[in-house]
């Protein structure tokens, strides 16, 4: 049986006396596509931000490639493969499109300048290289998000919310664009509250909680799921 590519391990994350993460395991494979659901402040940004080393972890462990990274700083991480984007993109205002891309490559110690028309053209960037970013639409500024968390090459790429304000058919836009990131071997894991996207996307879905995993499985079954029903609907 193939090793899975990333384990997130008992993983319990206390600020405080709040327990915000509560023994939390998962696995995800090699080339997934993995939805990750839940209610408002269920802890799904806390364990993306735990998984990438924004935020240390209280106990428990996050293996990628059977190989403990939890102790390791964001950039080493970034440099192992494991890459995210962020809800609200923040690019570099004063440089240039193709220069943020740079210095994400950078980040992730992997500078390649030829690359950097290669992944816009795959974004639908081309064009705006020498662009600003305060030029852009508000969903090529999601597409330039994607394209510096791309730039750093990763091999498993945690997109948080990516189509919040977006459109019907930018949303489609973005969920086709993933689906070719993912077909080029990118393994994917989606935060999303938009759930015809979350489904047309996923093969497997995750539901957290209040900080705890309630299901895991097949995306019809999840959504199914009683206690997945109870969280987002109520009694």
């Amino acid at each position: 049986m193939t090793a899975p590519l990333l384990t997130v391990d008992q993983l319990t994350k206390r600020f405080g006396g709040f327990v915000a993460l509560d023994q939390v395991s998962l696995q995800v494979a090699q080339g997934e596509r993995l939805g990750l659901i839940g209610p408002n402040g269920s802890g799904k940004s806390t364990l993306v931000n735990c998984i990438s080393g924004t935020v240390p972890i209280s106990s428990g462990r996050v293996l990628l490639d059977r190989e403990r990274i939890d102790r390791l700083p964001p950039h080493r991480r970034a440099q192992l493969g494991l890459v995210r984007s962020f809800q609200l993109p923040r690019p570099f205002g004063s440089l240039t499109i193709a220069d943020n891309l740079k210095v994400a490559m950078l980040y992730a110690g992997k500078p390649s300048s030829d690359s950097i028309h290669d992944l816009l053209a795959l974004l639908g960037l081309e064009d705006k290289a020498g662009r600003l970013p305060r030029e852009l639409t508000q969903i090529e500024m999601r597409k330039l998000e994607l394209a510096r968390a791309m730039a750093a090459n990763p091999r498993l790429l945690i997109v948080d919310e990516v189509m919040a304000g977006l459109s019907h058919a930018e949303v489609d836009e973005i969920v086709e664009l993933l689906l070719r990131l993912n077909e080029a071997g990118v393994t994917i894991v989606m935060i999303e509250h938009i759930m015809r996207a979350v489904m047309a996307f996923s093969q497997r879905l995750v539901c957290i909680v209040a900080g705890r995993k309630v299901a895991d499985g097949d995306p019809r079954e999840v959504t199914g799921d009683a206690h997945v029903l109870k969280a987002y609907l109520g009694e």
